[in-house]
């Protein structure tokens, strides 16, 4: 009966401090409320019984339809709240995704690209109320998916995402250019790009400063990140009989300086990521830095809950009055 209950007025659970006084006057004064016949000996009525013991009771069921009462004055009540949201500011969001031979280097666990992914997923599930859009580049950008609501599509078109899919090469204005175009008709409130590479940007036809100025015409802020360790790494070097890779040290080249001109000309920012720890702490600095606002209006209905305590107390008042008229009725 009290499961997820509230009291609408709770004040009326004072009144149950005057229940264990009631209880003490009662026990205090009984004996000046019963009769009694004073006999020289007792031999000849035999045994009280059990039922005398008993009559007590009738009075802690009177005490117990009282409690009833005040808890059905304190108005108990069930509490249904729905929830409804609405996005006030929506922001539409396009990764960049570095897809070259170098993301495949082992100095981030497994390999870059594939901490990549696995740290751009947790993103996305976190961005429940944007809609969100992936650009891979490598010598050439292309549009994995366009920008969605529906996180499911994102996430499996991330999965999809390997290297061997495009031309060998860091086309990084290629990518912001396409990254760009999939944002230059959105009517959100606030675009973002969050453009990764690990490389130096050295084929592709768009140069990245034309990119950046697509991107300031259309109020389309960047984020860059540069991913990689400092000093080498052990890198994609060449080809081995079978077709795989053979795997080689090789310097970390990284245009920073590129990257930061990018983010500081489009109101972003730029981060570098050396291991797994530092990338996953630079998409949650993101996800801090660019929050969606949102209206959550809360209905509450109110279901009252004290008839069952009214009823529990007239059963128990009606149990005390047959009781004390048949059981326990006392002739004079």
């Amino acid at each position: 009966m009290l499961d997820n209950v509230t009291f609408a007025q709770p004040e009326f659970f004072w009144l149950f401090l005057a229940l264990p006084l009631a209880l003490l006057w009662y026990f205090l004064k009984r004996t000046e409320m019963r009769a009694d016949v004073k006999v020289s000996n007792l031999g000849g009525f035999g045994e009280g019984g059990w039922l005398p013991k008993l009559k007590p009771g009738l009075f802690l069921l009177r005490l117990l339809a009282l409690g009833a009462i005040i808890v059905a004055l304190a108005r108990p009540q069930t509490e249904d709240i729905s929830t409804r949201t609405k996005t006030t500011k929506g922001i539409d969001i396009v990764m960049a995704i570095d897809v070259s031979s170098s993301m495949l280097a082992r100095d981030l666990k497994p390999n870059r690209l594939v901490a990549l992914k696995e740290v751009a997923a947790d993103f996305i599930r976190q961005r429940p109320n944007d809609r969100i859009g992936l650009v891979a580049y490598a010598g050439e950008g292309y549009t994995k998916t366009p920008i969605t609501t529906d996180k499911s599509i994102v996430l499996n078109a991330l999965r999809e995402i390997t290297y061997g899919q495009l031309e060998d090469g860091t086309a990084i204005g290629m990518g912001l250019a396409t990254s760009v175009n999939r944002l230059k008709e959105s009517q959100a409130k606030s675009k973002i790009i969050i453009l990764l590479t690990d490389g130096v940007n050295n084929s592709g036809f768009i140069e990245p400063q034309t990119a950046a100025n697509l991107a300031i015409e259309f109020g389309i802020k960047t984020y860059t990140i540069g991913l990689g360790t400092n000093g080498n790494a052990l890198t994609p070097v060449s080809y081995n009989a079978d077709g795989s890779f053979r795997y080689g040290m090789r310097e970390v080249e990284i245009d920073e300086a590129l990257l930061k001109d990018i983010a500081d000309l489009t109101g972003g920012a730029y981060f570098r990521a050396t291991d797994n720890e530092s990338l996953e702490a630079i998409y949650e600095e993101i996800n801090k830095l660019e929050k969606t606002e949102i209206e959550e209006f809360k209905y509450y209905r109110y279901e009252e809950r004290f008839r069952p305590w009214i009823l529990l107390a007239g059963a128990l008042l009606i149990l005390e009055w047959i009781l004390r008229n048949t059981l326990f009725r006392s002739f004079v």
